[in-house]
């Protein structure tokens, strides 16, 4: 039998669910009887929250990623010090909370870069403490690119989830964390074709022969014919066809109130964030992964937020991670 992965979860905001979760995770018969994982970032925030969800904390903290050791019964982290000089504040927004969730993050993606790791998942990040920090930030792909040399625009989100019928999502966002009136502008032919082609490189890379993707449009039933904006017309149909020249099984612009209804394939590509991020939370509540793909970093997120309201309160549900570290270790093993 070959190895389990190794498997980073960086703790996230310390001041929302995110340690709570991270913990959950790791210590989960399920996620240990698919990878090895590594906690990252602050062992004193990491054992607050252990503290106040009355959890276990059978942690071992090592300094460098090449030192951790793999021990049955024990959960290794590496080990980060980001309260020496300020107070966690569970539940409150602070810069020192942001650079925390940006640090953990980081870290476990030079982990992997270095091979020390065999990929990431991070717990959310509370984008206003990143903000206050001063640090540029419009969502873990572009962070991920940053970290890994990659440029902003090869890297996209993939949301991943199996509904109520066990039938496999998948839905890839052209923009993301942009307000909308720039989003329309970042929504170029170049774009789109890019989204396309970085979906079905990575579905063939899971398993997929010959990839099905579906194209959703921009405007209210994809433009219908012009009346309602011409950007389907103009932009992404355009893309959708370069891309079937090429010999990709691509289809659409599609409306996306009725996109994800049409069966048979095996990506859902759309256009702006709450286009796929509304269907994916209707569907699949706390239970979505968020792949980053187009980046040499295996890196998962989870599509909720730091929920500060129940931090350090024992009722945060730790599925979507769970969800996340299954899709990567299925992706490694792949």
């Amino acid at each position: 039998m070959p190895p389990l992965p190794r498997i980073a979860i960086a703790l996230g905001d310390p001041a929302g669910i995110g340690p709570e979760i991270a913990l959950k995770a790791a210590l989960d018969a399920r996620v240990r009887a698919l990878a090895l994982p590594l906690l990252v970032g602050d062992h004193s925030a990491l054992a607050l929250h252990a503290e106040r969800c009355g959890l276990p904390l059978p942690v071992d903290v090592f300094t460098e990623a090449a030192a951790v050791q793999w021990r049955t019964g024990r959960v290794p982290m590496l080990g980060r010090s980001h309260f020496h000089a300020a107070a966690l504040e569970l539940g409150a927004i602070r810069p020192a909370h942001g650079l925390a969730a940006l640090d953990a993050a980081g870290t476990a993606i030079r982990a992997a870069l270095d091979g020390h790791v065999d990929a990431v998942v991070a717990a959310p990040q509370t984008e206003l403490a990143i903000k206050q920090a001063g640090v540029e930030f419009d969502g873990y792909p572009t962070f991920v690119a940053r970290c890994t040399g990659t440029p902003a625009q090869d890297a996209f989100l993939m949301l991943c989830f199996r509904d109520a019928a066990g039938v496999e999502t998948r839905i890839v966002h052209t923009t993301l964390h942009v307000g909308v009136r720039e989003a329309i502008t970042l929504i170029t032919p170049e774009r789109v074709l890019h989204a396309i082609r970085t979906t079905d490189a990575v579905l063939r890379r899971i398993g997929s022969a010959r990839p099905r993707i579906a194209v959703a449009g921009l405007n209210p039933h994809a433009g219908e014919a012009g009346l309602f904006g011409d950007e389907e017309i103009r932009i992404i149909g355009p893309a959708i066809a370069a891309a079937a020249a090429d010999g990709l099984d691509v289809h659409g612009p599609f409306g996306a109130d009725t996109m994800f209804a049409k069966p048979g394939f095996d990506a859902h590509i759309v256009m702006l964030h709450d286009q796929g991020h509304i269907a994916a939370k209707l569907q699949a509540p706390n239970r979505t992964a968020g792949l980053t793909i187009g980046t040499p970093v295996l890196f998962s997120s989870v599509a909720h937020g730091s929920a500060l309201d129940i931090a350090g309160q024992n009722r945060a549900s730790h599925e979507a991670v769970v969800e996340a570290i299954a899709r990567l270790a299925g992706r490694v093993a792949g």
